[in-house]
């Protein structure tokens, strides 16, 4: 399939640069962590009212979450925004040394205000090709809270607000150019256990007391046991989020440990969880304690779709390499230099895995990895995403562009320093040509829509989607 649409796209991209870039600095400054980002989704309200989208806000019981709709009728296009930052990643720009910004506790080291900003850079786009072109159809922008954490996707699904749709496109900033299958995300759940004791003198009267903490320790011990019996690509990891207090002469009425846990699949993930609360409920009774458990969010498995991947595929070959300037290529080579040694590590690990041998040496050297790797690839992963929630409703694309130095690990202050720099932007607008193109695609050749659908099915295999959060579960801080 040829496209003919991307010269004219990338012209109405770049008409607005300006504005999107401004507008991803904006959040970036903002930097608000999950369920606060008030500033970050008014900025992009305001701006896509004023390009004439209807606003639908304060979604499934989270005020920052909304929809932008624009057009009438079928098909039903879906674009998906973050916006939420990162506790504890506080971080000057562009600078190459940790360096927090005094009076800020978090910062942008998934580069969401850039995810978020190229989505609505693309419907922007897409709803002025439409109206040239005289195309039919109905495009949205999904302004999606707490993806980090609390997983704010799954909220909006389980709450039906995908249910119209046909297709939905996203993307997210990486060191990379690539379009993702489903074999990068794992499933997720989060989950607290907390334990009640009784608190006495630790050596007045031991016989008395009935440790908490004792109870945390040998549920983790028995998580420890679990691991030896669990598939070798499920992750179980927890944090031990109050220990009951800090005098050793007082035994512990309440302790708890929240963990992640993960597996290929969410029903994997379910069994998992249910042998932990066992494993809790051991404890328990061991220690003579109660246990308390909270899920607290849920991440499905993607599911992935090759029709809409090849249509995708396509139009990011048209738009990488991206091209940089020898500044931007001195700018990335100094944060190159200042990665860990572990992720140094990690980089020569994936170019050893995705690039021929005799072409190893040159990529090794490359301050910006500006080329695309084959869809086919697949190399680390490990981490989760809800917009494995939406693929289970609605047929899902996503790609990864390039957005910072070679090496450069998400979650890191230097992912945050790395933000607002000319590299981020050109990232962030080739990711909004991409799925642009991609949109126009499939609303010109509406047989690929139908192929998608069918090639979902297909995948699903007669599953449904497993809604894995509990009825219970509202958003919410934590």
């Amino acid at each position: 399939m040829e496209t003919k649409n991307q010269d004219r796209i990338s012209e109405l991209v770049e008409k607005q640069k300006d504005t999107y870039t401004s507008m991803a600095d904006e959040i970036w400054g903002y930097a608000e962590p999950r369920f606060q980002e008030y500033e970050s989704s008014r900025v992009q309200q305001e701006y896509l009212a004023s390009r004439g989208f209807s606003i639908r806000a304060d979604l499934a019981g989270e005020k920052t979450a909304f929809i932008a709709e624009w057009g009438s009728g079928k098909p039903v296009l879906a674009f998906l925004g973050e916006f939420d930052a990162l506790s504890s990643l506080q971080q000057e720009a562009d600078c190459t040394e940790r360096r927090p910004i005094a009076g800020k506790t978090d910062g942008h080291g998934c580069g969401h205000h850039l995810l978020g900003t190229a989505s609505v850079a693309a419907v922007d786009a897409l709803k002025s090709y439409m109206e040239e072109k005289d195309l039919k159809g109905t495009i949205r922008y999904y302004g999606c809270p707490a993806e980090e954490n609390a997983g704010g996707k799954a909220y909006l699904v389980r709450d039906g607000y995908f249910n119209d749709c046909d297709i939905a496109i996203t993307w997210h900033p990486s060191t990379t150019n690539k379009t993702m299958g489903d074999d990068k995300f794992l499933a997720n759940f989060r989950v607290f256990f907390t334990f009640h004791g009784i608190s006495s003198h630790a050596a007045g009267a031991p016989e008395l007391g009935r440790s908490a903490l004792d109870a945390v320790e040998i549920m983790d011990i028995g998580v420890n046991y679990m691991r030896e019996h669990m598939i070798d690509a499920a992750r179980v990891h927890g944090a031990i989020t109050n220990t009951g207090g800090i005098a050793p002469n007082v035994i512990p009425a309440e302790a708890q440990v929240l963990y992640a846990i993960r597996a290929p699949k969410v029903t994997q993930v379910k069994k998992l969880y249910e042998r932990m609360c066992d494993i809790a409920k051991g404890a328990a009774l061991i220690t003579g304690t109660t246990v308390d458990i909270r899920q607290v969010a849920a991440y499905s498995n993607v599911i992935g779709n090759d029709v809409l991947e090849e249509v995708m595929d396509k139009n990011l070959d048209h738009f990488i390499p991206i091209g940089y300037t020898e500044e931007e290529l001195a700018y990335a080579g100094k944060f190159k230099e200042v990665v860990t040694e572990l992720d140094k590590e990690g980089l020569k690990d994936m170019i050893a895995h995705v690039v021929e041998k005799d072409k190893r040496k040159e990529v090794l050297d490359m301050p910006l990895l500006d080329f695309k790797l084959d869809r086919s690839e697949s190399y680390g992963g490990g981490g989760s995403t809800d917009v494995g929630d939406v693929s289970w409703v609605v047929p899902t694309v996503q790609t990864n562009v390039c957005c910072y130095a070679a090496g450069t690990a998400l979650h890191s202050w230097q992912a945050v320093a790395q933000g607002k720099a000319s590299v981020a932007h050109k990232g962030m607008l080739t990711a909004a040509k991409v799925m642009a193109c991609t949109g126009a695609d499939l609303l010109e050749n509406p047989e690929l829509i139908k192929k998608a659908h069918k090639d979902w099915l297909e995948e699903l295999d007669g599953e449904t989607y497993p809604n894995p959060l509990p009825p219970e579960v509202k958003p919410g801080l934590w």
